[in-house]
């Protein structure tokens, strides 16, 4: 697979499936743009908060600065918050929606005039077995991936007639510090670098046609 001369932007690239997706991107050649709520120092990922409009204007504005219109878009942000329905604070539940569903739309708003103009790219978002089927004591994640899976089949239709392809990947227990976080008691069955493959795949060998899937990495 190559992605040689072509420039990819990650979100919640710093940990997780979003530093194994942007490790296999770089790895296939492209120029890689990520960010981060809090990037580690020297990390070379711009400080964003996908679900803060003014963040998400400032990166993709440097982004488009430095290095034009992305031909790979992965919106992976995310952030999972565990507690019983009646017991989840307004904050929690915006903390979640924002991240995981009004993030993936504002980094899209934001790059989307550029990739229309190029007529062509792939966005790919990551959404999750719990975007697919209930999870207890997870009902904003789980709402907030339901989201994502429709904005994906929905921007698919939209932006068919510009050569943008649309996909979401659906993965079940990754090793990452969110399950352990979310689903304390789940046994991970792959590894970030298995879900960064299939995105990979999307983002590079997919065929034009397919858009508007949602890709079920679980059994």
């Amino acid at each position: 697979m190559t992605l040689a001369g072509k420039t990819a932007v990650v979100t919640g690239a710093s940990r997780g499936i979003g530093r194994a997706v942007a490790a296999a991107l770089a790895g296939a050649g492209a120029r890689v743009a990520g960010c981060a709520r809090n990037p580690d120092a020297g990390s070379g990922l711009i400080r964003c908060d996908v679900g803060r409009p003014a963040d998400v204007t400032r990166f993709a504005a440097d982004v488009l600065g430095r290095l034009g219109p992305p031909d790979v878009l992965v919106n992976n942000a995310g952030i999972v918050a565990r507690a019983r329905l009646e017991e989840m604070s307004i904050e929690a539940w915006d903390a979640v929606l924002d991240a995981n569903l009004k993030g993936t739309f504002l980094v899209t708003r934001a790059f989307l005039p550029a990739m229309r103009a190029k007529r062509g790219g792939r966005i790919v978002n990551l959404a999750s077995i719990s975007g697919r089927q209930g999870t207890a004591l997870l009902s904003a994640y789980c709402a907030a991936k339901h989201g994502v899976v429709g904005l994906t089949r929905a921007l698919a239709a939209e932006l068919r007639d510009d050569g943008i392809a649309v996909n979401a990947v659906c993965p079940g227990s990754v090793d990452t510090e969110m399950l352990r976080s979310g689903q304390p008691d789940a046994k991970p069955d792959m590894s970030p670098e298995d879900v960064a493959g299939v995105v990979l795949y999307l983002a590079a060998e997919a065929p034009a046609a397919l858009t508007g899937s949602c890709v079920d990495v679980f059994g």
